[in-house]
């Protein structure tokens, strides 16, 4: 049985993890010189793949581009914008183009396998989800998908200041372009976020402005 000191295991002291918090920013100018060594990005991805989803039910797809030929034509369709070209990997976080029945099947299955589940449990899973995924519209569940991805950037965000990666969370890009770039349609998926990762250049001033939040007796209520 697992005891209270089990679930604790803390291993980056709160002094630490506000630091790589402060220090990270929405990057601007990527040294285009500088990548991501395997090892590194695998601990990002990874931590991606680990996102929070409602019901667990992960209704994404992560595209990552490294080709510099494609890179640079996404940069393009990202309104000319130099992240997307000038990045190590650029993560397009995607939305399933269907979440259907067939969809949580196979959800519930892969569950049932990683957790050993006796098929009275299956369809007890099952049923906590049916409901939402045959009775809510599609464009509704359009945009709760779209939502699960932010919680994702959100993790993969904070990932790579940990790492010591520079990253910008970008939705100013043209999506339709992206879908037909990348295929997205012929993969299941459409764009909804992009995530350039990578290492800062020098000449990018904004990495060395004062981080500007509001305090917190403005943003937090407590009760």
């Amino acid at each position: 049985m697992k005891t209270a000191e089990s679930h604790s295991h803390a291993v980056l002291s709160g002094e630490d993890l506000l630091k790589q918090l402060n220090w990270r920013y929405a990057t601007k100018k990527f040294d285009p010189a500088r990548k991501i060594d395997d090892a590194t990005y695998a601990v990002l991805e990874s931590a991606l793949r680990l996102s929070a989803s409602s019901y667990g039910l992960q209704p994404w797809k992560f595209v990552v581009v490294t080709d510099p030929a494609v890179k640079k034509e996404l940069s393009v369709a990202a309104y000319s914008q130099p992240q997307p070209a000038d990045c190590s990997h650029l993560v397009v976080i995607c939305r399933q183009a269907v979440l259907d029945e067939a969809y949580l099947d196979h959800y519930v299955q892969y569950t049932a396998e990683q957790r050993s589940l006796p098929e009275d449990k299956k369809a007890a899973f099952k049923g906590m989800m049916a409901g939402f995924i045959n009775g809510t519209p599609a464009a509704d569940k359009d945009v709760w998908a779209a939502k699960q991805c932010y919680i994702a950037l959100g993790f993969l965000l904070s990932a790579a200041a940990l790492q010591g990666v520079d990253a910008c969370p970008m939705e100013g890009f043209d999506k339709a372009a992206f879908d037909r770039i990348l295929h997205l349609p012929d993969k299941g998926c459409h764009s909804v976020v992009l995530c350039p990762l990578g290492y800062r250049s020098g000449e990018d001033h904004y990495g060395d402005l004062p981080k500007v939040r509001f305090p917190a007796s403005e943003t937090i209520i407590r009760i």
